[in-house]
């Protein structure tokens, strides 16, 4: 199997051109049609629909494309490990992130490993919502979660506190808790409605039903909501640490009880040889974490 053919497919579906993918891989418009063409043949199935304004995946494209792409790390990671495992890296890093994370963290670490690997170039996704890292195709996803078992790899980068905190606005009118128990009866701001928050209380974690007239998907939309004194926001510390230091929030701090942390992750599909490009961005994104209680990052 021509891997130039699987890189052409693999670039075409992210473009959504195969004229754009051409350029990409400096191939002539005509080479592409030709690799696109007897990829097929030997598939014996077509991999795109076509037509004069669009091109996208046929049902059979769909299935085959993770699979080329997974054959193309395993060769870029089987050149790697033969040219040495400190092998500058290349190619595309597809990275997926939630958007608050992404935006704040993620994207600097991507700015700071462009500007050292020259040869990387990085297609970043920002979502809230959960992706399939094989089956759309990315490298590597960042989430702040408690992960379930899985096929992937993952390794953890940082903790991740979590810190309740609201407007002075909701403040002053409402007051604050002292307790858990008293949590239950002010407007909290989640992704769900009614949702549960964990907590540490008494030497164990305890689930804590909170409610609110004010729900979204969107940890930002949260975040905005509890800045305009809608409630009480259960927040990444590294998410609220500039609103706290300049009194746009206040933190809450129950007397018997403090929100249970997250921790950060790097996850990538499980394969025996990992490319260069993702380890060498996780090493990065690692160090620009602190250690200890996340509060600020570097």
């Amino acid at each position: 199997m021509d891997f130039s053919a699987l890189a052409l497919l693999s670039e075409t579906a992210s473009a959504g051109s195969l004229a754009e993918a051409a350029r990409r891989l400096r191939l002539s418009p005509m080479k592409a049609t030709r690799l696109i063409a007897a990829l097929e043949d030997e598939l014996g199935t077509r991999l795109f629909h076509r037509t004069t304004r669009a091109l996208s995946l046929t049902d059979e494209g769909q299935v085959f494309l993770p699979h080329a792409r997974a054959l193309l790390e395993e060769q870029a990671a089987a050149l790697a490990s033969v040219r040495g495992a400190r092998a500058e890296p290349t190619g595309v890093l597809r990275i997926s992130a939630s958007l608050a994370f992404g935006r704040q963290v993620v994207a600097p670490a991507v700015v700071a490993f462009m500007a050292r690997h020259r040869e990387v170039q990085v297609d970043l996704q920002l979502s809230d919502a959960l992706v399939d890292i094989v089956a759309d195709g990315f490298d590597l996803a960042i989430r702040i979660a408690e992960l379930g078992d899985s096929n992937l790899i993952a390794r953890r980068l940082a903790d991740n506190p979590r810190r309740l905190v609201a407007a002075p606005s909701y403040v002053e009118r409402f007051g604050v808790p002292a307790v858990l128990a008293e949590l239950g009866g002010h407007e909290c701001l989640t992704g769900a409605s009614p949702a549960r928050w964990s907590f540490h209380a008494g030497g164990s974690t305890r689930q804590f039903r909170v409610s609110g007239r004010f729900t979204a998907n969107s940890i930002d939309a949260i975040h905005e909501a509890c800045r305009g004194g809608l409630g009480i926001a259960n927040l990444s510390a590294w998410d609220v640490a500039a609103d706290l230091a300049d009194g746009r929030l206040r933190e809450i701090v129950l007397a018997d009880a403090e929100p249970e942390p997250l921790a950060i992750w790097a996850v990538y599909p499980s394969r025996r040889l990992v490319p260069a490009k993702v380890r060498f961005f996780i090493d990065l994104l690692a160090g620009r974490l602190k250690p200890g209680p996340a509060d600020t990052l570097a």
